[in-house]
């Protein structure tokens, strides 16, 4: 071992909602560092569901998640119980 000691600094959050969206994008934005917010998983979600989305749809999604305060997983969480409701006739 060389004996150099890496240290990692807290996740940068972004300024404003443009910022935050273009994170995901690759694009280097400048932010000042702050700790995250800790939100647990809840222990119910046990399937993953991948889908493939235009950056474009990607970022207004993250928009309306960041205004609405919640994240995007728990705002399409309720969006499908909406449309496939336990016992509906869409199920």
């Amino acid at each position: 071992m060389s004996g150099k000691r890496v240290t990692f600094g807290a996740k940068p959050a972004a300024p404003t909602v443009d910022a935050w969206v273009q994170q995901g994008n690759g694009v280097e934005v400048a932010v000042q560092a702050t700790p995250p917010a800790s939100a647990a998983k809840a222990e119910i979600y046990t399937a993953r569901l991948t889908i493939d989305v235009t950056p474009e749809l990607r970022g207004r999604v993250k928009v309306a998640a960041f205004r609405q305060g919640v994240t995007v997983a728990e705002m399409i969480r309720e969006l499908l119980e909406t449309r496939f409701p336990e016992g509906g006739a869409d199920a």
